[in-house]
């Protein structure tokens, strides 16, 4: 009984196992530089378009392990025409940024409709779309790249350019004060939502872990939450795109497990059939999972150009793969129906650290390439695996 308690909490957090022994063999390596407050901002500028995109590509899958093969493309062109609206015909930042969200949701929609009510395979249309808006990318930017470093609200709004953190306001220390405060308060807050959370499943009578599980889960969580607003306070402070990040985070965590509507989407992914049995129009359910993704791609699109100070043809490229990668090995089903937005972040988490660690130990880019895709395959593997009892094959 003691031994199944203990396979049972080893399979439910395997990932933050798995991320917390990974970091832990990187700082051996690495000789503890991967911890360096410049590394820790780094992991967040440089992912913040996974964060974004891996969020919306869970909701695609929870239909059923459904993807979007077309973000990658969609963040280039939306950026490409943000670039250029911005510097050869002067449209104001603001204008220019509902442009590209507006953009970016239509692209959404467009392959929603045939997804959702032409009954395309998702498959065959976003791969459609990567090709046509990768195509249109080389149109609008003429095959050339574009600067906006010139349009510096923009890009530091977005997390670009050397004033891309927010300002210290107070030093406590000679930390950044603000930095701590605000992971203190996330630590609070975050310890505060798991006890509510806790409390209302007891109050309703269904399953909880055990009390000593869920302190040590919660403790360790904002443990590092501090730890992070420490080097993070000791550098320059909160990259301006977090604030993004938590928000896209917050707002899709929250619908996803707090919403009728998000409960769709698991509905959909469980079962299709009994779902649209119940009343529940799933044509709907799938037309929002790939207009929000159209939507969330122009964000991603906006973070990419705003780091990187200009638009070029080849942004973007791998994009889905990352986002498809950090949706697996967080957790999310390839049958759909399961996945957290947690579970995605600690994917997306361990996917940069990955990056980072290998990078820092001057891995060749190619050998990079192959470790991920072995991380990628031993996730959907133990997916796999999992659901058949642990058996390879499953019974006819």
């Amino acid at each position: 009984m003691k031994d199944t308690k203990i396979l049972d909490f080893v399979k439910k957090y395997t990932m933050i196992i798995v991320l917390i022994l990974v970091l832990g063999f990187f700082a051996i390596c690495t000789g503890g530089n991967i911890l360096l407050p410049m590394n820790i901002s780094s992991i967040i500028s440089q992912n913040a378009y996974v964060f974004i995109l891996a969020t919306g590509m869970l909701l695609c899958i929870l239909t059923g392990g459904n993807i979007d093969l077309s973000v990658g493309s969609v963040v280039c062109f939306t950026g490409a025409v943000g670039a250029i609206v911005m510097t050869k015909y002067n449209v104001p930042t603001i204008l220019a940024i509902i442009i590209m969200l507006i953009l970016g949701t239509a692209i959404g929609a467009f392959q929603a409709f045939w997804i959702a009510y032409v009954r395309i395979p998702p498959f065959i249309v976003t791969l459609a779309g990567m090709l046509i808006f990768r195509g249109l990318s080389n149109v609008v930017l003429d095959g050339l790249t574009v600067s906006i470093k010139e349009k510096t609200f923009f890009v530091n709004l977005f997390g670009g350019g050397a004033n891309c953190y927010l300002p210290a306001v107070f030093t406590i220390g000679g930390l950044n004060g603000l930095c701590l405060v605000a992971g203190i308060a996330a630590a609070i807050v975050f310890v505060a939502m798991q006890l509510r959370t806790r409390t209302v499943r007891v109050k309703k009578n269904y399953e909880v872990e055990s009390a000593i599980a869920f302190w040590c889960k919660t403790v360790l969580i904002a443990v590092v939450i501090i730890a992070a607003s420490v080097q993070l306070a000791r550098h320059k402070g909160i990259p301006s795109v977090l604030i993004w990040v938590l928000l896209v985070v917050l707002v899709y965590g929250y619908i996803t497990s707090n919403t009728t509507t998000g409960r769709y989407f698991y509905a959909v992914g469980g079962n299709e059939k009994a779902t649209k049995l119940s009343g529940i129009n799933t044509n709907k359910v799938y037309f929002l999972a790939y207009t929000n993704m159209g939507f969330l791609a122009a964000l991603a699109g906006m973070v990419t150009i705003a780091r990187l100070t200009s638009a070029q043809p080849t942004y973007g490229q791998n994009y889905e793969m990352d986002a498809i990668g950090s949706c697996f090995i967080g957790g999310a089903s390839a049958y759909g129906g399961i996945g957290t937005v947690p579970g995605v972040i600690i994917g997306a988490v361990l996917m940069g650290i990955i990056n980072l660690g290998m990078s820092l130990m001057g891995v060749d880019q190619n050998m990079q390439k192959v470790v991920k895709g072995l991380v990628l395959l031993a996730a959907v593997i133990f997916d796999v695996v999992s659901k058949r009892g642990g058996k390879m094959i499953s019974k006819d």
